[in-house]
């Protein structure tokens, strides 16, 4: 592999050939990146999470000097179970224009181009660094952006612009929504379905607590800004399993709720679910210990990624701007590492990249093949300005 040379479709095809779907390893792929930078001379770093199944990387091109500018993707992917795909998602098929596979448009096109275009970068005068940041977890919660941006903290000179290269079709977002979510254990105490006076349900007391969810989000809409660059302009919840129940004839014992919610930049996000969690404890749990005193209700956190804020990224959107060749800044609802990157380094982020965000998780996956040629035209133009004293 020792200074080998691909373009960005080759590259594309070697990521997308990598199952990386969260519940996974990483390794191969990780392991592949850092052959592929060491043949050409560019050493780079890994932080592990804590089995060591999993990995970020992060790697400098140019002078070890402030001032340059982090691309950063996840390796991570969504599950193709159960999805009606045409093509093999794990093999890079182009039709129509259109590349299709899993990961092509969330997000392994963003950093495919940006390694196809290695060679160009070491050949070129840079008087600012470019840095690549790759990192594991990201659909499920973020979790591996904590340790990646801390580590780049201590050991990176501190860039001037952080590029998420997440779908966006080549234009700048400069906000999103935080999200959080939470797993809420019901337990009842099992009776004869014919003596509910006997028992406690967890489904239906999970159901009173869906409920709740309801009507809080009807509140949080009836209050949302009217000129919010967001849509849907309120924070949201969603419900995204329930488990529960071990017969039709039995009352449940145990439900577990994974539940979460979006919220706007300007609110605490936190605040949500420390609200939900008070009202599990102070209004629904003693109706169900006045039941039976065995009952109980737990909750806990299973991920939260921080909003991400306009405030503080004009530079980054400046610049972003005149290498996408794109007017257009605006805000999204989906979250992305952008606010922990922001938060950790304290450096203008934003998130750009190729891709439409409609086709992320979607079976049958692509990327235009336009989208590929103008994240191709962002990097050049970026390398330019990184040559620039």
């Amino acid at each position: 592999m020792a200074g080998e040379t691909v373009n960005s479709i080759e590259m594309l095809r070697r990521l997308v050939a990598f199952d990386t779907t969260s519940r996974n390893s990483n390794l191969a792929l990780i392991e592949y990146v850092q052959a592929y930078l060491k043949g050409h001379g560019v050493e780079s770093k890994l932080v592990p999470n804590e089995d060591g199944s999993k990995a970020n990387l992060f790697a400098s091109i140019g002078p070890n000097v402030p001032g340059g500018v982090v691309l950063s993707g996840h390796t991570d992917v969504v599950p193709v179970d159960g999805q009606p795909w045409v093509t093999d998602p794990w093999t890079l098929t182009l039709k129509d224009d259109k590349y299709y596979g899993r990961g092509t448009c969330d997000m392994k096109a963003f950093y495919a181009i940006g390694l196809a275009m290695l060679p160009e970068f070491l050949k070129a005068p840079l008087k600012k660094p470019i840095h690549f940041a790759l990192s594991y977890d990201e659909e499920i919660g973020c979790f591996g952006a904590h340790s990646l941006a801390a580590r780049m903290a201590t050991e990176v000179p501190k860039p001037r612009v952080i590029i998420i290269g997440e779908p966006t079709m080549m234009t700048v977002v400069h906000a999103h929504k935080g999200s959080q979510s939470y797993v809420t254990k019901f337990t009842g105490f099992e009776a004869h379905s014919s003596m509910t006076h006997l028992g406690v349900s967890a489904i239906h007391f999970a159901g009173e607590f869906i409920h709740y969810l309801n009507t809080v989000q009807e509140e949080l809409e009836a209050a949302a800004p009217k000129d919010s660059e967001f849509m849907p302009a309120a924070a949201t919840f969603n419900v995204g399993t329930i488990i529960g129940g071990t017969a039709g004839n039995i009352l449940a014992r145990e439900c577990e709720v994974l539940w979460g919610y979006r919220e706007l930049p300007t609110r605490p996000i936190e605040e949500l679910g420390e609200r939900a969690k008070k009202w599990l404890k102070e209004e629904l749990l003693p109706k169900m210990k006045a039941k039976h005193p065995a009952a109980g209700i737990e909750t806990e956190l299973r991920a939260s990624t921080p909003a991400f804020s306009p405030e503080g990224n004009d530079d980054a959107k400046t610049l972003a701007g005149s290498w996408s060749g794109s007017n257009t800044v605006g805000a999204v609802v989906y979250a992305t590492e952008a606010g922990i990157f922001r938060k950790v380094l304290g450096v203008p982020t934003v998130v750009c990249g190729p891709g439409d965000i409609a086709q992320a998780h979607q079976p049958n996956e692509f990327i235009l093949a336009s989208q590929i040629d103008a994240g191709e035209e962002f990097m050049k133009r970026m390398l330019e300005w990184s040559c620039r004293d």
